[in-house]
């Protein structure tokens, strides 16, 4: 299995139509930042039930030297999403408009990414050049994808008839045939209108004004005002002092520090002779304690209750080391669930480097699209606890959870390296065993997304809590997390419910590498 190798520059994306506009960019000069919001744009029409306009994003940049820089462009609860608006239920629907009630904030994220890549450039593209791609293939037609198809499918006796969905996404009334050309006229229109009024328009002018006025006529719970206050924000990213080197994440309203906290515990715990039942094993076991750190303290960072950062230091995770049993699974509860997303990287010749996450959340997230602008709208706020005294209480411009959580490290051995994947909880698991398998046990990046991976509770399209592994393990693997006490599920091979996962390396000597997920339909491109 091998990897794509170039000199000059590298993108990473789960649809091979995203990673050729960034590749494009990138042959023009751009940096990988603008490289990035070209992939973004792209990936949003051709990806549509992945990912959107509609949603939120989280970026991390490495630049070739000095510290990374952190983006967070996800939206905060709607002023009208009160908890009294919701007192005649139990728990906030995933679905409609009441699901839709979050600001979308990655085109703030995009806004935010070029400013920044202007500063540290001194230079940039014109904007139209940078969503030039997404515009012709909303007006022109995309070729539907098998993930599309099924996608669409598997959810439209919940999505049908919903306002909008079915004029957007469905072909007379049914869902549309994978090969098959598919149009988004209205999202190509909104595209043009962000390039000819600027990106700041989604937010503070006549775009805005327009989605509020269909937000209000569908009854979701965030007004213009709303919109007017949104702003992307640059946190402090999270950091790991590693054996290899140093890795970092995004800090809460992310699960950044469980991608970190799993591979800090197995950092101790001699991976690199681990056989392939004692790896998964292993970070199964670091994964339940991380999520334990999760769902105890991951809020909107203005209600955190102790410092995240601390939860990393070597005296924080070295007893979290001593409690992984070799010999036991340990009980756990459930996970966070499901969560649709795409994950890209780019690097560019400088050495920039770019870790970036776009999601709606659940597939074509609250299946809700604003009248006249091709924008189905998120459902991350589904996230949200109607429990007064959780952690994660339902409360007007609170940051909802995210389970988004792009990753980037720089190895003591003078390699740069992004990477992530879609997938709810699945995230930080594949991390862990792209890390894992690439760095401290030496094998090929391309195999080591290849190889089966497995997931401790639940992902895209799972409802279940057990641990599930792809049909490629050995048998004799398998029969040994049994006997460890996992309640272990055989998915297919090469299940998408494993997630789309991607990296790219730059080496000491200059090079690049890339190499994509096999269940995707995405590329690892370079020139």
């Amino acid at each position: 299995m091998q990897s794509n190798v170039s000199t000059h520059g590298m993108a990473v994306a789960p649809h091979h139509l995203a990673s050729q506009s960034a590749l494009a960019i990138l042959r023009e000069g751009g940096s990988a930042i603008e490289a990035m919001v070209a992939a973004a744009a792209s990936i949003a029409v051709v990806y549509p039930h992945m990912n959107g306009l509609g949603g939120d994003g989280f970026w991390l940049i490495v630049p070739p030297e000095g510290d990374p820089i952190a983006i967070d462009a996800s939206g905060a609860a709607g002023s009208l999403a009160t908890p009294a608006a919701y007192r005649d239920l139990t728990q906030i629907p995933h679905r409609g408009p009441r699901a839709a009630l979050t600001v979308a904030g990655t085109v703030s994220g995009w806004e935010e990414a070029l400013k920044l890549s202007q500063s540290l450039t001194g230079k940039a593209l014109p904007l139209a050049r940078l969503l030039a791609d997404a515009i012709g293939y909303a007006a022109d037609g995309i070729p539907v994808t098998q993930s599309q198809a099924n996608a669409t499918a598997s959810k439209l006796a919940e999505l049908r008839h919903l306002p909008g969905f079915a004029e957007t996404y469905l072909v007379n009334g049914e869902p549309p045939v994978a090969g098959s050309r598919f149009h988004q006229p209205a999202l190509a229109s909104t595209l043009q209108r962000l390039v000819e009024e600027g990106l700041e328009s989604f937010y503070r002018g006549p775009l805005a004004e327009r989605m509020a006025e269909g937000m209000a006529k569908y009854g979701l719970p965030v007004t213009l005002a709303d919109l007017h206050q949104h702003r992307a924000r640059r946190p402090q990213p999270l950091r790991l002092q590693h054996q290899h080197g140093e890795l970092w994440n995004l800090a809460p309203p992310t699960q950044g520090l469980v991608s970190l906290a799993i591979l800090g515990i197995t950092d101790r715990l001699n991976m690199a002779e681990a056989d392939e039942a004692q790896t998964v094993h292993r970070i199964a076991e670091a994964t339940k304690l991380a999520f334990r750190l999760r769902d105890a303290h991951i809020t909107d960072p203005r209600h955190l209750d102790t410092d995240i950062q601390s939860l990393l230091d070597p005296a924080a995770l070295q007893p979290l080391a001593d409690r992984v049993d070799d010999s036991r699974a340990a009980p756990w509860g459930a996970g966070k669930g499901p969560g649709d997303t795409v994950w890209m990287g780019t690097m560019d010749k400088s050495g920039l480097a770019v870790s970036f996450i776009q999601s709606l959340y659940h597939e074509f997230g609250s299946g809700v699209v604003l009248p006249d602008t091709g924008i189905v709208w998120q459902n991350r706020g589904a996230s949200f606890s109607l429990d007064p005294a959780h952690l994660l209480a339902l409360a007007p411009g609170k940051q909802p959870f995210h389970t988004l959580n792009p990753a980037a490290a720089r190895l003591s051995d003078g390699r740069v390296m992004v990477y992530g994947s879609m997938g709810g909880d699945g995230q930080p698991q594949t991390q862990a065993a792209i890390f894992t398998r690439y760095i401290l046990q030496g094998v090929p990046l391309q195999e080591s997304i290849s190889r089966p991976r497995w997931l401790l509770g639940r992902t895209w399209g799972q409802t279940s809590d057990s641990l599930k592994l792809e049909g490629r393990f050995l048998p004799e693997s398998i029969a040994r997390l049994r006997a460890l006490g996992h309640e272990v599920e055989v998915l297919p091979d090469y299940s998408e419910a494993m997630g789309h996962a991607g990296a790219i390396v730059r080496h000491p000597n200059g090079l690049f590498e890339g190499a994509a997920d096999p269940r995707s339909n995405g590329s690892a491109a370079g020139f």
